[in-house]
């Protein structure tokens, strides 16, 4: 099995929605993740015509949306300020409906002062769970991320432990708990089950212990490792090329990057195959 490769549009956020798509058909992949949308992060709702353009334009080509990226959130102590994000959540699990997208991805976010990590898992959890029902009805997942306070997956695994419905599971984006110190074992221990979607990218520590995203296989996350530890679980979904453009403007154009990552993780998956 050969998994589906998915660009994350953070990787061009100059680009638009018709010209990343034809971009992602040209090299190969058959879907994307949506995270910028013509430049912007897409909102939580589009006017009825617009995603009938945005179906039309996928379907010439060819290609899915696997996962639309959100910036939701429930880490606010203000009840108000995580009411709103559950509700963009609501609209955004819609949203995914109508494009025939069947993840959103949600991050749990960072502990703000005067709250606790503890204080944080506990919002997110009741807020997935509010959501899990309403996700259910639409045939949507709703995905937490390894990302923020929840970089390790311990995090994310204790969360999803107070969520019981199986329409909530877990984005392993690859470079976040590789470098909080965590091993492929421990990350698949404490959340392979439900790990429904990868982010994949690499990337290299610098000096003063911050990191710079590189090409696919030219830094130290063990992306290859890891993706035939995928291989040997059975892992069911799709592989997400996030080359984070969007925040990261220095870094290579989209024109580089977009091949680069699917040339080396078909290499990849053509080797592990073979070996295996």
């Amino acid at each position: 099995m050969t998994y589906p490769l998915a660009y994350s549009t953070l990787g061009s956020p100059d680009w638009t929605f018709a010209h990343t798509v034809e971009q992602a058909a040209a090299n190969g992949y058959q879907a994307l993740e949506v995270r910028v949308y013509n430049g912007e992060i897409i909102p939580p709702t589009l006017p009825a015509a617009e995603i009938a353009q945005i179906r039309a334009t996928l379907e010439a080509h060819n290609v899915g949306i696997v996962a639309l990226g959100l910036s939701t959130r429930f880490n606010a102590p203000d009840a108000a300020t995580r009411r709103q994000n559950v509700d963009d959540l609501r609209q955004y699990i819609a949203l995914a409906d109508a494009l025939d997208c069947p993840m959103v991805r949600t991050f749990g976010g960072e502990p703000q002062p005067g709250s606790s990590l503890d204080e944080v898992v506990t919002w997110v959890a009741e807020a997935l769970n509010e959501c899990a029902p309403w996700a259910e009805q639409h045939g949507i997942g709703i995905l937490l991320e390894t990302h923020d306070a929840f970089a390790r997956s311990e995090i994310v695994a204790r969360a999803l432990a107070q969520i019981p419905s199986t329409s909530v599971g877990a984005v392993w984006d690859v470079h976040h708990p590789y470098r909080m110190g965590e091993t492929i074992d421990q990350v698949w221990a404490n959340i392979g089950p439900r790990v429904k979607h990868i982010h994949m990218k690499d990337a290299t520590q610098r000096p003063d212990g911050t990191w710079q995203l590189v090409p696919m296989g030219e830094g130290e996350v063990p992306c290859r490792a890891i993706l035939a530890r995928l291989y040997a679980e059975d892992y069911a979904g799709a592989i997400s090329a996030e080359w984070e453009k969007k925040w990261h403007p220095e870094i290579a154009e989209p024109e580089v990057a977009m091949p680069q990552h699917a040339q080396v993780l078909r290499q990849w998956m053509a080797e592990i195959e073979k070996s295996g």
